[in-house]
């Protein structure tokens, strides 16, 4: 199975990287195309071909779109005369519906839509995906066998896309503010910067695998730290006082407005 990539940026790289690392694909059957010298040194650079060309990449089996939602409407309409009935097309953009990706090609087309987010650059990345009724059974195992190299994957209806954007997607970013915000605590108390990272997201990453891992509620594990009386209910209280739940509420809604609107 060839599998092709219109796109070596972070996420290409990263979905290259994870597909390679799991043996989910062989570096001989992956051609990324990219415009950027830096891009494509950086895949050369993991064993697999590379190119120009887009609509040489777009002759593959497999082709993912890793580009920004921007470029998607150009590179759509240089590559859609050789894409055929048996190729798989899968996007990463928001705003992308599969309604829109079809018009878009200007004929029926197999396609496959997720979101993944950047943590799939250290292989725990967290993939949506949904898809048109052109995908066989065999043809969306096979992508999420991809996606899972690098991560979680979970097919959903579509519907859920835009809330996938803004608690996923995009919430990473909210994590490094916090992460930083965190280490910006201790530094003021005294401890040294690099240390004060290390310790911040680490906390974060643990706290995280204890979700995930122990199944207990996020209130449950939150109220496992609170003590009566004790320092951890004290600064709990604020953050609430201080709108901490209603900022990061606020937050996901203007990035799930903003990605319905692209």
């Amino acid at each position: 199975m060839k599998i092709g990539f219109i796109g070596a940026g972070n996420m290409g790289k990263a979905i290259m990287k994870g597909i390679l690392a799991s043996g989910a694909g062989r570096k001989e059957d992956i051609l990324a195309a990219d415009l950027s010298d830096k891009a494509r040194d950086a895949a050369k650079a993991l064993g697999v071909q590379v190119t120009t060309d887009n609509v040489q990449a777009a002759g593959c089996d497999i082709v993912f779109l890793s580009i920004k939602p921007q470029f998607y409407q150009e590179v759509i309409t240089s590559i859609s005369p050789v894409v055929t009935e048996k190729t798989c097309i899968v996007t990463i953009a928001p705003g992308w519906t599969l309604e829109k990706l079809t018009a878009a090609f200007g004929k029926d087309v197999k396609i496959i839509r997720t979101m993944p987010n950047t943590p799939a650059m250290v292989g725990e990345g967290m993939t949506a995906v949904c898809h048109n009724q052109f995908v066989a059974p065999e043809e969306l195992e096979y992508v999420c066998s991809l996606l899972r190299s690098f991560g979680k994957c979970t097919i959903i209806p579509e519907r859920l896309m835009d809330a996938v954007v803004s608690v996923s997607g995009s919430s990473p970013a909210y994590v490094y503010i916090f992460i930083e915000a965190l280490a910006d605590g201790a530094v003021r108390d005294g401890m040294p910067r690099d240390m004060a990272y290390e310790f911040a997201a680490q906390a974060v990453l643990g706290s995280a695998k204890m979700v995930l891992e122990t199944g207990l509620h996020p209130g449950a594990l939150k109220d496992m730290v609170c003590s009566p009386g004790g320092t951890t209910i004290e600064a709990v209280r604020a953050l609430e006082a201080r709108g901490f739940r209603s900022a990061v509420l606020e937050a996901m809604e203007a990035c799930s407005n903003k990605a319905k609107g692209m």
